[in-house]
């Protein structure tokens, strides 16, 4: 980086950075959850993203750079439409949880002000968490209201052939205003993080919003490790935002809240193209389980990469009081010129 009259020249900065045309749409707020001096809202840029052309990055001063890093934070958690990855509740029948998801277009707001073409069920980015335990009796009504053929794979989820969900393999695809029914008996011993999402067209289907967390509970909670709260994480790279954390970009990703004093289970879930390695601050994450199954020697780290269809599941004793940054440690997945982007929250432990 070189300073010349004042000003920072970033182009070779921002060279494969701009390339992505992704980031956070920086705006500036009078209050948030980190403290700090007022900004007007002309120094946040208003808007700009990292997807703006590199001649008016070059005119920047450093402390208007600096303005847009902290109004960025400062406007976090911003507030946008629409949450995924919210518990569905299943409809009985007799003794069978019935789910039905629907495939659909939607408009998904990721950050603040920006839309988005996404692929959804139920209309939201993640669709919906489904959680059953070891021994239930599933069945999921999958209804593609969508112009494109879809399929349904449970990923990590033990199913008969049949109902994998892989087109002219295990079943035709799913066509336009059709449906398709999965049924399955969860197996013991299949307890832990896993999810569902397209299997057709699934580079684009996928990192368009068609995906979702399916968690199966243990029969016996004493086989897997004791927390006492949980948050999951579904990592996703693609057109939705570039780089997202259930299906937002920083700053309208959600901070996870925590009492000093708890265990906080994250199970990170990657349906996007890319590794990310999630990094916390001030406090290191007990590895407990990969791609649902329990490792027999856990252990400690401060990053835990995550590969693409990858489940990881970490244990966080909450002992050091603050407000701590969590985020993806590819660098130009969380940060640029204007500030923190993507992949970025925060753990706030309290007193």
């Amino acid at each position: 980086m070189s300073l010349a009259n004042g000003k920072v020249n970033r182009r070779r900065m921002l060279g494969s950075m701009g390339a992505l045309g992704t980031g956070a749409a920086v705006t500036a707020a009078a209050a948030g959850l980190f403290k700090g001096s007022e900004l007007k809202a002309s120094a946040a840029g208003d808007g700009m993203d990292m997807s703006e052309s590199t001649a008016s990055m070059d005119d920047m001063t450093n402390d208007e750079m600096d303005a847009m890093h902290e109004a960025g934070i400062k406007s976090f958690p911003a507030a946008t439409a629409g949450k995924g990855g919210q518990p569905l509740e299943p409809i009985m029948d007799g003794d069978v949880k019935v789910y039905n998801l629907k495939a659909e277009v939607i408009q998904w707001e990721y950050a603040p002000g920006k839309t988005v073409e996404a692929y959804a069920y139920n209309g939201t980015v993640p669709g919906p968490e489904i959680r059953v335990t070891e021994g239930d009796k599933v069945r999921i009504i999958a209804t593609n209201n969508m112009p494109y053929s879809t399929v349904i794979h449970f990923h990590g989820v033990m199913v008969p052939n049949a109902m994998d969900g892989v087109p002219f393999i295990t079943q035709p695809p799913i066509k336009p205003g059709a449906s398709f029914i999965y049924e399955f008996q969860v197996r013991e011993g299949n307890a832990g993080s896993h999810m569902y999402h397209s299997h057709h067209n699934s580079a684009e289907q996928v990192t368009k919003g068609l995906l979702g967390p399916f968690i199966v509970e243990p029969k016996d909670p004493t086989t897997r490790p004791a927390f006492d709260v949980e948050h999951t994480i579904v990592l996703n790279d693609g057109p939705i935002g570039g780089f997202t954390l259930n299906g937002k970009s920083f700053p309208a990703t959600e901070p996870i809240s925590v009492k000093k004093g708890q265990k906080l289970l994250v199970r990170f879930m990657n349906e996007g193209l890319m590794i990310h390695p999630m990094h916390l601050h001030g406090m290191p994450m007990t590895v407990v389980a990969r791609d649902g199954w329990v490792l027999p020697t856990p252990y400690k780290c401060d990053t835990i990469e995550v590969d693409p269809g990858q489940r990881t599941e970490v244990i966080i004793d909450a002992t050091e009081v603050g407000v701590w940054a969590f985020h993806c440690h590819v660098l130009n997945h969380a940060e640029g010129p204007t500030g923190m982007f993507g992949m970025v929250t925060a753990l706030i432990v309290s007193e």
